[in-house]
């Protein structure tokens, strides 16, 4: 018999926790956008988390639901997952536990704040390394997540986490994944600005008539440089997974593959040229390369970016690394 936390993540913040994810955008923010207040959406569950949790109580399972608020609140139902001590002293996952996560979201941003919540409980430091750790990672392997989505599926290019994994978004079919389902290991991108990245980043902004504006910065994947700092860039995209693959009707990344232990990235830069007539052309050309990092450096004072639908602003370097099949998700 499993033990199941159905986890929804709340609205309110706490000032010592810093909110529950970057910019104290990950919770409220998708209610807050379509005009909703975010204490009625996060407050009360709703009906896919009861009707999941129906169908884990009707299968004998116990249940536990939680609404989190804060940092400090997810780490608090985080700490069921924790494996038995350690003769190094580290906290570490329980890889035989029988207690299951469910985290019910409304956005992409709330499962990153979780499985970010998950990377400060587990990843130990760098001067506590253990032997046991994989050559290739800074993070055990992390235990994988249920995953509820609370909205429907989107149509088009602009596809959640969720519906790019195939993950079922009914609550019955949930309920069944975590259960009797496998669990689906998936690389992660870490940053050295203390986060990460599910699905991608993308870097840019358009002006009040749509039109994209210009930007600066240097972008280089592994030894490939894709940008040296001097090109007007229209987008760069980051992919861990495909939900920034294209920008309206600009292929951007190729083929990201969340499980390939790389990070796509793609840098758009318009490029003007001349026809035989003398005349000025401007195309767009787009560059591409496959890593194990990528490092941007912004050349202008500000650069926009979403990064697994999270706003911000980057004034500075930031880089990010593949942790290969680092964390999980269950699937049928």
């Amino acid at each position: 018999m499993y033990d199941v936390v159905l986890l929804t993540l709340g609205s309110e913040r706490d000032a010592s926790g810093g909110g529950c994810g970057s910019g104290g955008a990950c919770c409220g923010g998708a209610a807050e956008a379509a005009g909703e207040k975010s204490e009625e959406r996060c407050e009360t569950p709703r009906v896919p988390v009861l009707a999941c949790a129906d169908a884990l109580t009707a299968r004998g399972a116990r249940v536990a639901t939680v609404t989190a608020r804060s940092d400090a609140e997810i780490d608090e139902v985080l700490a069921r997952l924790d494996g038995p001590p350690r003769p190094d002293g580290l906290t570490w996952p329980d890889p035989d536990s029988k207690t299951r996560l469910v985290v019910a979201t409304a956005s992409d941003g709330q499962l990153r704040a979780v499985l970010r919540r998950l990377v400060r409980r587990y990843a130990p430091p760098p001067s506590r390394r253990p032997a046991d750790l994989p050559g290739n990672r800074t993070v055990p392997d992390l235990p994988p997540v249920g995953v509820l989505p609370l909205d429907p599926a989107r149509s088009g290019s602009a596809r959640d986490l969720a519906a790019q994994l195939g993950l079922p978004r009914d609550p019955a079919a949930v309920a069944a994944a975590v259960l009797d389902g496998t669990a689906r290991r998936l690389d992660l991108l870490r940053n050295d600005g203390g986060s990460v990245t599910l699905d991608g980043v993308l870097f840019g902004a358009a002006d009040d008539a749509g039109r994209p504006l210009h930007w600066r910065a240097r972008v280089e994947v592994d030894d490939a440089v894709l940008s040296h700092g001097e090109d007007q860039i229209m987008a760069c995209a980051i992919g861990n997974a495909g939900g920034y693959a294209r920008l309206d009707d600009v292929a951007l990344l190729a083929d990201p593959d969340p499980a390939d232990g790389r990070v796509e990235v793609a840098v758009a830069v318009p490029v003007v040229t001349r026809s035989a007539f003398g005349r000025k052309r401007v195309r767009l050309e787009v560059r591409r390369a496959r890593g194990r990092a990528v490092a941007v450096v912004p050349r202008d004072e500000k650069v926009p970016f979403l990064d697994d639908g999270v706003e911000g602003e980057l004034g500075r370097k930031r880089s990010w690394w593949t942790e290969p099949g680092a964390w999980a998700v269950w699937t049928a």
